[in-house]
């Protein structure tokens, strides 16, 4: 069984930083993308950031280009985020996602998350 778990949430003053990381437990076969999506309230939840198994970054919301950085240990299973110059519109549950490769016309998608970690930034 599949599990990813994240921790390193919490509150922090606008222009702070914090670390969130995701340990992922269980074996996934195909597995193609690691990434981190956010939800904050009355919104929809969006990609943040990705990486590639090849440890390529595959995509960033504008909104975090150049405050945010994916990185992977791959011989732990975590995957990490590091945000810097918080914002207060980062303000979200930060949910960790794990992609598997479905086929060729599907893809890969995220089929795996964790439970979610909450950020707050406070101004």
């Amino acid at each position: 069984q599949v599990q990813l778990v994240e921790s390193g949430g919490g509150s922090v003053q606008a222009g702070g930083s914090l670390k969130l990381s995701c340990i992922v437990s269980g074996y996934i076969a195909r597995k193609c993308v690691m990434g981190w999506y956010r939800q904050a309230p009355g919104k929809e939840r969006e990609l943040v950031i990705s990486i590639g198994t090849d440890g390529a970054t595959a995509t960033w919301a504008d909104a975090v280009k150049g405050r945010f950085t994916i990185s992977q240990d791959n011989d732990k299973n975590t995957v990490f985020l590091q945000m810097n110059s918080l914002k207060t519109e980062d303000t979200a549950i930060y949910y960790c996602a794990a992609g598997e490769y479905i086929s060729s016309n599907a893809g890969c998608q995220f089929n795996y998350w964790g439970q979610g970690t909450q950020v707050t930034v406070s101004s």
